[in-house]
């Protein structure tokens, strides 16, 4: 979501590019497919972990920032740990749902007092705060059309989380472990990546006149410094 900070927007970029989409997807399809291929609990969640910890090592022997890699284990390896301690291969998705859960909550309640977290996250990375938060907070919320086009965008966002609960949370009550697995994947990266790129069309004119407006109001005051300077000093 930091991606939409950046002028030079990047749907590929944003996805962490062929690299990110391939760490992001491998786990997830390995265990998917040999779940139901073998219905072997242990061997899947071995062959899932020891790949996870495969791609962190590539990124340590290429030298390449691994950050990214790290928290993927991670996160897979709590899906893991979750289904190899209820012995029910579901179970590795429902980290997942809670994390839904999580973000529609609090998106939610964002929206209601009026600060979008999709906005909030946005000026953050663009413009970081670390005093005189009620005027970072002014300076982006009273610029209608940006806050709206934030709003627009964080009740999509919110829509996406649900919607990846209503389409899975079902298969995960009938059992069936091979249609929520690739309704994961299928609502995971390419998901995201359509969410994010319409997120971009929706702000990305309001967002542009904005940081023009905040620029051309620094020029001002710099040239207004400037002069007093000058005055002051005749």
């Amino acid at each position: 979501m930091a991606a939409l900070a950046d002028e030079d927007f990047s749907v590929y970029e944003a996805i962490g590019g062929v690299r990110g989409m391939v760490e992001s997807v491998l786990p997830g399809l390995l265990f998917v497919v040999m779940f139901v291929a073998t219905r072997e609990l242990k061997w899947t969640v071995i062959a899932s972990g020891a790949l996870a910890l495969v791609q962190v090592a590539i990124r340590l022997v290429t030298r390449q920032s691994f950050l990214g890699a790290l928290t993927g284990l991670l996160s897979v390896a709590i899906c893991l740990v979750w289904a190899w301690l209820s012995k029910d291969a579901r179970n590795y998705y429902l980290p997942g749902f809670l994390i839904n859960i999580f973000w529609i909550v609090l998106l939610s309640a964002t929206v209601l007092v009026k600060v979008p977290g999709i906005g909030a996250l946005v000026e953050y990375v663009r413009d970081p705060v670390f005093s005189g938060f009620r005027d970072w907070l002014r300076r982006w919320r009273s610029d209608r059309p940006l806050l709206k086009a934030y709003t627009i965008v964080t009740l999509m966002w919110i829509a996406v989380f649900a919607l990846r609960l209503l389409v899975q949370v079902p298969l995960y009550l009938t059992k069936s472990v091979g249609l929520l697995g690739t309704a994961r994947l299928i609502m995971g990266i390419p998901l995201y990546a359509l969410a994010i790129w319409i997120s971009w069309l929706i702000i990305a004119t309001p967002f542009h006149h904005h940081t023009e407006e905040l620029a051309a109001g620094r020029e001002a005051a710099e040239q207004a410094e400037g002069e007093g300077d000058r005055a002051e000093g005749a």
